[in-house]
């Protein structure tokens, strides 16, 4: 069974007994053993790995994992190092310069975030190599959204950013009044001009965790 390391185990345990996380183990047996998936079974849960519960300051969701080689590690709009940063991860290091003077970094890696308290969780957490949005449907959603609902719970304060449709999709499971939701267009470039850029999210970020005796780090060396 999944073994996460940390805080997440005892939270979801129910959950990975579930039938529809059963199922949805079988189904990625199957996948992982006939094609190409991505990321690395090993990397699957690495968002929640790199972020225990009682440590999240951010919630970045995403989508599904980005499916070209070498690219998806676990972490929502990271790659790993080396890999050449997709366009919507080139968006979000312009806006985060824009906002804060930080400048993009040499890799696409957001680990360092991760491992500060920026939950970096896709709402689907597989996907089969060049098929985007393959693995939608199969139960990553309701898993996903338990996580959210967990966090919700959570009393210390902390914000979720929601870019894109997917993502904005969820804002309804966030209605603990400690937290603060931000939404803005999808950081892609066919909708980034239309709301992303200027969005001002990761100043308001900051600025919101400071009020509550906060802070969050955007910097990546």
């Amino acid at each position: 069974m999944v073994h996460i390391g940390n805080d997440w185990d005892a939270l979801l345990s129910e959950e990975f007994g579930k039938e529809y996380y059963l199922r949805l183990r079988q189904f990625l047996r199957s996948e992982y053993a006939r094609t190409t998936v991505y990321p690395d079974m090993h990397d699957i849960f690495n968002a929640l790995k790199y972020t225990p519960y009682e440590r999240v300051k951010v919630v970045i969701l995403g989508q599904d994992p980005y499916h070209g080689p070498g690219q998806a590690h676990g972490l929502c709009f990271s790659v790993q190092k080396g890999v050449e940063k997709p366009p919507s991860l080139v968006n979000i290091f312009r806006e985060l310069e824009a906002e804060t003077g930080i400048a993009p970094p040499k890799d696409g890696c957001l680990a360092p975030w991760a491992e500060r308290g920026v939950l970096l969780l896709n709402t689907v957490l597989t996907v089969r190599g060049g098929q985007a949005n393959s693995h939608r449907g199969k139960g990553w959603e309701l898993l996903t959204d338990r996580v959210i609902a967990l966090l919700n719970a959570r009393a210390n304060p902390m914000v979720f950013l929601l870019w894109g449709a997917n993502a904005r999709a969820k804002a309804g499971l966030v209605d603990n009044p400690a937290h603060l939701v931000l939404e803005a267009p999808h950081p892609s470039p066919l909708s980034a001009h239309y709301g992303f850029f200027g969005c001002g999210h990761f100043r308001t970020a900051g600025e919101f965790l400071s009020r509550h005796g906060g802070a969050v780090d955007w910097a990546i060396e």
